[in-house]
């Protein structure tokens, strides 16, 4: 009776489970030895793939600080005395006579940055399994647990597994519905060179090692990873290097992972203590209790944003069958899938105290990843970050924030002896030593903006909380990037004096004008990150009530840097000169830098520039890279285009390989770029948010960019700058009908709403006149843009809005209805 009522519940499990939780990623089959079909789980510190084979699952095992190489800089000793020599040739045309300098003289010649390395596998061999029916497996986002089923003769096999955010281990417990049928044998295999793996006296399965070597830097990070069985029932046994289940009912699976990494200076820690504490820790803890504390501790972050698009039939197909069919079919609960899978990642892979998320977030099986699984800060790190303000997971942003400021101290030798500038700066690349040279070659490595970009999200930070302590510790950095801009912007000689950056480049991309050198001077987004760069410092400092002579200083000097240029096809130029070409199709578009992340180009105030933008997004196309199709959603989003947007994510969520050249998605919902880069999870994550709100532009504008196929929905926990969250919108046949906000930080509230709205109370709303009075929604004026002769600007068509303002009070809430 026993058995049949498992297989008759595991039954109603896999045919109806979809329909009660769709926030599930679920599969008909295991991942064979395809790592991308496999499911992630991590807790910041912890990643691991569960693979759900059955005969031999498959573990892959990854911990945070687990890198090649030791504490290394990798600065360029000859870039200062070259500087001039390189800036002369690009003022005077000749972009590849300095590129080929710049590739000698700032292009490091010691490490191009470390890599992140995987730990090894954790294999688990089921003798007997081969033949197996009724198989399911799952990635549950609202729980953050995985779990595979299958079914052998007569006995029910369940293995559930999670990256505990409570207790720092991984967990996975294995149990069978015939008491004592449950036997395998655990292995441990790993790329790493230097490793001994064994068994311990006690019955401990332990890998212990030191990383790479990696170019020319000794790796110094030792680890040491232990796996501890827990038995109900039956034996367990050791050989010298595994251990033997036989007869058991269940057996609970303990991973425990550390290294002797303190930071990027320090390497004293000590592995062994650390590994064997945190496992001495969860082990004696039952698995209901380690689950509950997990999931509580996953839950308070994840449940504070809930969206519902609507849901079709398309829900009852697996996760691959409605990725193969997503762009032909509507279904617009994949795209809440989707979007929450984003959130999931996040917290799965970037937690406080840790490393920021990487290219791969945290989860890597190769030895030799792609660029190194480092983080590259033209785009793609800066990306990772999207989501956290504005999908209610603050706290997971300060790995990033923290390696902000890190950069800001390493980043200041780099700026003295590189460029003989005050201040900090880093180049494209970094890596867990924040090492802030430029790296690759010139063409990539020859940009100076990667310090200013990254410094933005300081801003960010205190922009959406209103932290004033942390607006203090966060002000040293911002100083920095401007005082570094500060002394190595230089007039140009043929452009009006305006003070540019020079050598500078628009990230990976080269304009055949330059004899396919990618190097120039005043590039537009060097000159509207430096704008940036200067106005936060301006903005932070007056805040704090400091360095008023700097502020005027930096002023000056922000009205120097040259305007943004529409040239003769009605783009935004990417260079200086008009010399794009139409039917470039760089996946790069930095120039669209401004319209976002920054919010210098504006429907409402900048409407040339916001009509150029896209028309230089429209000559870019729609097929490119998985991370370039997310950066396109947003600013499609911004572009106030719902319908283009979406069709961005059609694209997106397309199986990789469909169309030549583009990126798409793997099985496990992983963004491919490709290979694998995590970006574009995180980015879409971010573009879906600015489709139904956005609050960059001087109010807290709603269904800003709505497609036709999401005319109803619902959407709670999103915040906005200012402190504000939107405790609940609801919005039918594309107008709101239903809205509450709640005032975390008090002030103005100016809304932008596609209808009217009034109080719930019937008193009507005030039309809002003028600047924004909330100092958070204050903007920063741009010069006015350089228009070609030739250009043939049509003014923006925008829907038509009501735009209200609401003084609120710290905790207030306001409810609205149509």
């Amino acid at each position: 009776m026993k058995k049949f009522s498992i297989l008759v519940l595991m039954l109603i499990f896999q045919l109806g489970f979809s329909q009660k939780t769709p926030l599930k990623l679920w599969y008909k089959q295991p991942s064979g030895n395809t790592w991308e079909n496999a499911l992630p789980i991590g807790n910041g510190r912890l990643g691991a793939m569960i693979y759900g084979n059955v005969e031999k699952e498959i573990i892959q095992l990854n911990e945070h600080t687990v890198w090649s190489g030791s504490p290394n800089r990798n600065d360029n000793p000859k870039a200062l005395e070259n500087l001039a020599e390189i800036r002369k040739l690009i003022f005077e045309g000749n972009h590849k006579e300095a590129e080929k300098l710049a590739n000698q003289a700032i292009i490091t010649k010691t490490s191009h940055g470390q890599k992140f390395e995987p730990v090894g596998n954790l294999n688990l061999v089921f003798d007997g399994h081969e033949n197996f029916t009724n198989y399911y497996r799952e990635l549950d986002i609202e729980k953050a647990i995985s779990k595979t089923t299958y079914q052998v003769g007569d006995v029910v096999y369940i293995r559930e597994a999670f990256a505990s955010l409570a207790d720092r281990v991984i967990i996975m417990k294995i149990s069978a519905s015939k008491t004592g049928s449950l036997s395998f044998s655990a292995n441990i295999s790993s790329p790493q060179k230097r490793k001994t793996i064994a068994t311990t006296p006690t019955k401990d399965l332990t890998i212990s090692g030191t990383t790479s070597d990696h170019e020319s830097v000794k790796g110094m990070v030792e680890f040491k990873g232990i796996t501890r069985i827990k038995l109900d029932g039956g034996t367990l046994q050791s050989t010298d290097t595994s251990l033997i289940v036989k007869g058991a009912n269940s057996a609970t699976i303990f991973i425990s992972i550390a290294t002797n990494f303190i930071d990027y200076q320090d390497l004293s820690g000590d592995e062994n203590k650390r590994a064997a504490e945190y496992l001495n820790k969860a082990y004696p803890k039952t698995y209901n209790s380690l689950l509950n504390s997990h999931t509580l501790a996953y839950q308070r972050l994840f449940n504070r944003v809930k969206i519902d698009l609507g849901e079709t039939d398309a829900v009852k197909l697996s996760t691959d069958e409605r990725l193969r069919n997503f762009r032909n079919t509507n279904d617009p609960q994949m795209v809440a899938l989707y979007y929450q899978f984003g959130r999931y990642l996040l917290i799965s892979s970037s937690q406080p105290g840790g490393q920021p998320a990487n290219l791969q977030g945290i989860w890597n099986h190769r030895i030799n990843p792609p660029w190194d699984s480092k983080y590259t800060i033209n785009i793609n790190a800066e990306m990772n970050y999207w989501p956290a303000e504005k999908t209610n997971l603050s706290e997971l942003h300060e790995p990033f924030l923290k390696m902000v400021q890190e950069l800001s101290v390493t980043g200041q030798k780099t700026a003295k002896d590189m460029y003989g500038a005050r201040g900090w700066m880093a180049h494209h690349n970094t890596d867990i030593w924040r090492a802030t040279g430029a790296i690759d070659g010139a063409f990539w490595g020859m940009w100076t903006a990667g310090g200013g970009w990254v410094s933005q999200h300081l801003w960010e930070h205190y922009l959406y909380t209103g932290d004033q302590a942390f607006l203090a510790s966060a002000y040293p950095a911002l100083k920095g990037a401007a005082q570094f801009y500060a002394d190595f912007l230089i007039p140009h000689p043929q452009k009006n004096n305006w003070l540019v950056v020079n050598p500078g480049n628009s990230p990976e991309n080269a304009p055949a004008a330059h004899d396919g050198s990618s190097l120039d001077a005043g590039v537009t987004m060097d000159n509207q990150i430096v704008f940036d760069v200067f106005s936060k410092a301006i903005s932070a400092a007056q805040i704090l009530k400091k360095d008023a002579a700097f502020v005027d200083s930096l002023k000056k000097l922000r009205n120097k840097l040259p305007p943004m240029h529409i040239g003769q096809h009605n783009q935004l130029q990417e260079w200086l000169d008009d010399i794009d070409d139409p039917k470039d199709q760089h996946r790069h578009i930095s120039h669209l830098y401004g319209l976002y992340p920054s919010n210098q180009i504006s429907a409402y105030r900048t409407p040339e520039l916001f009509e150029a933008s896209k028309n230089s997004l429209i000559y870019r196309g729609d097929v490119s890279t998985g991370w370039s199709m997310g950066w396109k959603v947003n600013w499609w989003a911004k572009l106030q285009d719902g319908n283009h947007a979406y069709k961005l994510i059609q694209n997106q969520l397309t199986p990789i390989g469909n169309e030549r050249g583009a990126g798409g998605t793997y099985n496990n919902l992983f963004d491919a770029h490709p290979p694998f880069q995590i970006d574009g999870n995180f980015g879409c994550s971010s573009g879906i948010t600015e489709m139904l709100m956005q609050s960059s532009d001087g109010a807290v504008h709603l269904l800003p960019a709505l497609p036709d196929v999401w005319p109803s929905g619902k959407i709670s926990g999103l915040k906005a700058i200012g402190g504000f969250e939107i405790v609940e919108m609801q919005w039918k046949d594309a107008k709101l009908v239903k809205l509450v906000v709640k005032s975390n930080l008090g002030g103005n509230l100016r809304l932008r709403t596609p209808n009217d709205l009034k109080q719930t109370n019937g008193t009507k709303l005030k039309d809002a006149n003028g600047q924004n009075s909330n100092q958070f929604y204050s903007l920063d004026e741009i010069a006015k843009p350089v228009i070609s002769e030739k250009a043939t600007l049509k003014a923006p068509t925008l829907a038509v809005t009501k735009l209200y303002d609401i003084a609120t009070l710290k905790g207030q809430i306001i409810t609205l209805s149509q």
